[in-house]
């Protein structure tokens, strides 16, 4: 399924505003990233997707679910009512689903309504499919915030939670997701992968030779070493654990990963041939591995029956999606989303130019004071670019650019003896290294030999 568009009215700072979101196919994009100030609204339309979301996540637990409800607080200040219209489309349906939530004020009369038709139709499809088939793939349905900091690595379970498929929703589109489930269904994975590996026999290679050297039926030996190696294959390519952690290599580059039992538990991961417990991690370390983990882990949840379930399909929204990153991996974020999970539509919002500078297909926008504009293709341009142009956001502290400014102004109108004044000055303030320094350095000294050719001259 793809979320074609979003409609607000009297939501947030926006009055009516529809945003086709990127279209969902091989030739197209499927990324879309908003940008905008502190303020701007980027965080209201992703809240706005998860509440009208939330709803289709309930219906398909219950019939009757009750989802999340526009928060009053959002609805738009001088107005009673506000509303969120969602458009999908879901590809084996083949149609279109359209409904929308409505909320007015306390003591106040409800503008709009809320029309769950579309909703209540699409649920019943999939309950369906998973009272034919217990194994019927599900869509992800998830919502990462601003607040998802990984603070501790809970490997004690002191309540345990149940990890059947319709559990991959818990927790998904609640404004706040908790990371401790991902950890807690690691282990149990990893728990029920010791228990496979327990059960296969195993015959050490010793034991192989003496049996062949005393003429042992070697075709009894060769059968079981072959029903093993069978075994062993059929547990790596049916094991959902293999793919939550294929795809947390692929973003960070940790191999190994796994819980240690004894003497004390921890979860281990090799980094650079080096092995490390989780909680030794950087924050942005553990944040991109708990995130990437999470996601992989509810589509693993959500579709049983799929051989690789990164391949599965869904939404997944993600508030500052450049939060605790390094630069490279903000370079490198969407490449691997889309990379790692193909199938899912992602939409995010960020603060970072390199995140939609190294994007080719991805669809920008930027909000401001209640309004949104569709921003060109960023792909390839240096992040002072975006900065400055996509952003429009200074590429350095204004202060120093107005010294710099005021310097090559007088060395244009060969002031040269200020001029000098002022180099000297910035020399002092400023980077040796500065570039910009630099290159007012050296036309200073080409304005310098050009006076002193036309005072010869003259």
């Amino acid at each position: 399924m793809q979320v074609k568009s979003i409609t607000l009215h009297n939501i947030g700072q926006f009055k009516e505003l529809t945003i086709p979101l990127a279209p969902f196919n091989d030739n197209a994009p499927k990324v879309t990233v908003f940008i905008g100030n502190n303020g701007s609204g980027k965080t209201t339309v992703l809240k706005s997707l998860v509440t009208a979301l939330n709803w289709l996540s309930a219906r398909i637990r219950s019939e009757r679910g009750r989802g999340l409800d526009i928060p009053e607080e959002v609805i738009m200040n001088g107005q009673s009512s506000g509303m969120v219209v969602l458009n999908v489309n879901v590809k084996n349906a083949e149609q279109s689903f359209t409904w929308q939530i409505s909320k007015s004020k306390q003591g106040r009369k409800n503008q709009f309504s809320t029309d769950l038709k579309a909703i209540n139709s699409l649920a019943d499809i999939y309950r369906t499919n998973l009272t034919e088939n217990a194994q019927a793939d599900l869509p992800i349905l998830a919502f990462y915030p601003v607040e998802r900091s990984v603070l501790d690595i809970p490997l004690k379970i002191r309540e345990k939670h149940s990890f059947e498929q319709i559990n991959g929703y818990d927790n998904a589109l609640n404004m706040g997701v908790d990371f401790r489930r991902f950890f807690e269904w690691f282990r149990n994975e990893e728990d029920a992968e010791n228990e496979i590996y327990k059960d296969i026999p195993k015959l050490p290679p010793e034991l192989v030779n003496i049996l062949r050297q005393h003429n042992i039926d070697r075709a009894v030996v060769e059968k079981v070493k072959d029903n093993l190696h069978q075994a062993e294959n059929r547990l790596k390519n049916e094991t959902k654990l293999a793919y939550v952690k294929q795809a947390i290599q692929e973003f960070t580059g940790f191999e190994e990963i796994h819980i240690q039992r004894k003497p004390k538990q921890k979860m281990l991961v090799r980094k650079n041939n080096q092995e490390f417990d989780v909680i030794q991690l950087s924050q942005g370390e553990k944040s991109l591995m708990a995130l990437v983990g999470d996601i992989a882990r509810r589509l693993a949840m959500l579709n049983p029956s799929l051989e690789n379930p990164l391949n599965s399909q869904g939404i997944v929204m993600i508030d500052e999606a450049d939060l605790h990153l390094h630069p490279q991996w903000q370079r490198q974020l969407i490449a691997r989303l889309t990379k790692t999970f193909p199938n899912c539509q992602f939409v995010l919002s960020t603060h970072s130019p390199l995140v939609i500078s190294d994007s080719k297909d991805i669809v920008v926008y930027s909000l401001e004071n209640g309004e949104m504009q569709q921003i060109p293709s960023q792909y390839g341009q240096d992040a002072n670019t975006v900065l400055l142009n996509a952003m429009e956001t200074a590429i350095r502290n204004e202060e120093v650019t107005q010294k710099l400014n005021n310097l090559l102004d007088l060395i244009q109108y060969n002031q040269l003896d200020d001029a000098k004044v002022k180099l000297t000055e910035l020399h002092q303030e400023l980077p040796e290294n500065n570039l910009e320094l630099a290159k007012a350095q050296l036309l200073l000294k080409k304005q310098e030999i050009r006076h002193e050719k036309n005072s010869k001259n003259s």
